[in-house]
């Protein structure tokens, strides 16, 4: 078989839509594999995702919805009127889509033009409409996602539309996709780390896919680091108690200031410079200030370094929100002159060659080596102690000077770079709140309550949850009312109306119903009294009382939008969270 048939994808697609169990998900998936052509896996592996690339290629189709209801008139023969009354009753072009394709199927008879529609086909045609630009480019793509429907069964129609408008939403996460390749191509899931460790450094499901599935495991060793591909960032755990920390990290280590700003990961080959935020999405055309400060400051070699890009005004550092106005298509530049930013660089990933497996005392000097501190662009402060009084006063300086605190980082030999991992080798430290939660939490909105009163017509809760790595799930924490601007609520229905949906997503698990499911895709920092043990919620559920954690008295801080959903607050942070405030 040259390519897999379009119709067994969609029957994989239909089996996956009535499952809610990851493991069951994940069996689903080998059998997928399994009947897979080499050529296909990468293809199938981006399609499940409901993309055409990896994430950080950010591949537009450029199709919204009035363009898709214009191509199923084309490939239905019935008037975009039509379509649109149907579109209104339905509130979901895919099932408008699945119930015009009856007269496309009969045309087909007719006209005698009826064939099995190929995987590959599927592909190509979506990746020519997202190469379609300038003149005539917007007929070129409804004809061409009107000749795919035209030749789609009725349910092949439904999730081919919803897979241009970039709303599959089949509950399958990366996480599970890599469960599966890892049974598939190594035979057994106790290879998983290997596997997700490819996918870590390259960010590219499709391109671990298709290595695995040509040479099974020893085709990881054809993937590393590259430049102009970023790697998945390493994240740190959270520390509480500062005496804690020689619990965690032996001998010495650094501590650096925690700055307020967005985190980023920047790729420069020669003249070319590539910013990715730590969404992995890129962001270089909203930061010509950071290029130009990177051309003068590094020199000739290849190189991948991470910093943070925080606010300036007066000489003075900004905090995170106000940064935030610089995440703009227009004006960008006049937004440089109103907005400057000033980059501290922290880490090097690349110099020439990958520098992930080298201690961090060592990446570190390297980057001392290589870049030239200029007005906006310094290196990160930090001092290198065992001493936890050194460390009390650095924290308090940072703090002084309006930070949020401090990055408590080994200089062990095992003080590699983990790509992807949050891992004691990185732990942070930040001031307290006057609370018994003595820090923020980043959690996944995934469902909104109507407001009342002065909010009506607006969401005046919203339904928050962590992140659970281990079962690639979303775990509700908390209601949140309190903490909104009026300026907050005015934007909360603009800024979900893309991510609503009407059935609970595949991937939440919540004993709360809220009046609007929300896809987990939008971050909010929370800040509350103290974490309790709930019957309602359901992050770290303990099986045997069927309590989870919760928030008390939850508070909106701000919108994370440098985040995305799988960097939330994990479970198992809330529970180390709990613990440690039990025994205070």
């Amino acid at each position: 078989m040259s390519s897999l048939l379009f119709s067994d994808l969609i029957d994989v697609f239909l089996r996956l839509e009535e499952t809610r169990s990851r493991n069951e998900m994940t069996d689903i998936l080998v059998d997928l594999y399994e009947i897979t052509p080499s050529s296909d896996v990468g293809i199938v592996s981006y399609l499940v995702l409901g993309q055409i690339d990896a994430d950080y290629k950010d591949v537009k189709l450029g199709l919204g919805d009035k363009m898709v209801a214009e191509s199923l008139s084309i490939a239905s023969s019935r008037s975009k009127k039509e379509i649109q009354e149907m579109y209104r009753e339905e509130g979901d072009l895919g099932t408008v889509a699945e119930k015009v394709s009856s007269s496309t199927k009969n045309l087909n008879q007719f006209l005698d033009e009826e064939k099995d529609l190929l995987v590959q086909e599927v592909y190509q045609g979506l990746k020519d409409i997202s190469s379609f630009e300038g003149d005539g480019s917007h007929d070129r793509k409804i004809r061409r996602l009107a000749g795919l429907i035209t030749q789609a069964s009725g349910d092949g129609a439904r999730f081919l539309t919803r897979i241009a408008l970039g709303k599959l939403r089949l509950g399958v996460g990366a996480m599970t996709l890599l469960d599966a390749l890892a049974k598939t191509y190594s035979g057994s899931d106790e290879n998983r780390p290997e596997v997700e460790h490819a996918y870590n450094i390259s960010s590219d499901i499709g391109l671990v896919a298709e290595k695995l599935s040509k040479n099974g495991l020893k085709g990881l060793n054809q993937i590393d680091v590259e430049v102009g591909r970023p790697i998945r960032m390493m994240l740190a755990q959270r520390l509480e108690k500062l005496e804690d920390i020689k619990d965690k990290i032996e001998g010495r280590f650094a501590a650096e200031v925690k700055y307020d700003g967005e985190r980023m990961q920047i790729h420069k080959s020669g003249d070319n410079i590539q910013i990715f935020s730590r969404r992995l999405e890129d962001i270089t055309n909203q930061y010509p200030d950071v290029v130009r400060s990177i051309r003068r400051s590094v020199g000739s070699e290849d190189v991948i370094i991470e910093g943070e890009a925080v606010a300036t005004k007066d000489g003075e550092l900004q905090d995170f929100q106000t940064l935030m106005q610089r995440k703009r298509k227009y004006d960008v530049e006049q937004y440089v002159e109103k907005i400057p930013v000033k980059l501290f660089l922290f880490d090097m990933l690349y110099k020439n060659k990958s520098l992930l497996n080298q201690p961090f005392s060592v990446r570190r000097k390297k980057l001392q080596q290589t870049i030239q501190t200029k007005d906006k662009l310094e290196l990160s402060k930090l001092t290198t102690t065992q001493e936890i009084s050194e460390v009390e006063s650095f924290f308090q300086q940072a703090v002084d000077r309006g930070q949020e605190g401090i990055m408590l980082k080994s200089c062990g030999e095992d003080s590699v770079y983990r790509a992807g991992a949050r891992d004691w080798q990185w732990i942070k430290w930040k001031k307290d709140y006057q609370t018994s939660m003595s820090d923020t939490v980043d959690l996944t909105v995934i469902g909104g309550f109507a407001g009342k009163g002065r909010r009506s017509g607006l969401y005046g809760t919203l339904l928050c949850a962590a992140y659970n790595k281990e079962k690639d799930i979303y775990q509700t924490v908390c209601k949140v009312g309190t903490g909104f601007t009026d300026q907050d609520l005015e934007q909360l229905p603009n800024l979900l109306q893309p991510h609503k949906t009407k059935r609970k997503p595949a991937r939440v698990e919540s004993d709360i119903t809220p009046d609007q499911w929300i896809q987990p895709n939008i971050v909010v920092e929370i800040l509350g009294a103290e974490l309790t043990k709930s019957p309602v919620h359901t992050a770290a559920r303990n099986k045997k009382d069927k309590k989870g954690i919760a928030i008390r008295f939850p508070r909106y801080i701000k919108l994370r939008q440098d985040k995305g959903p799988t960097d939330s607050t994990t479970t198992q942070e809330l529970k180390q969270m709990y613990k440690k405030q039990k025994n205070n």
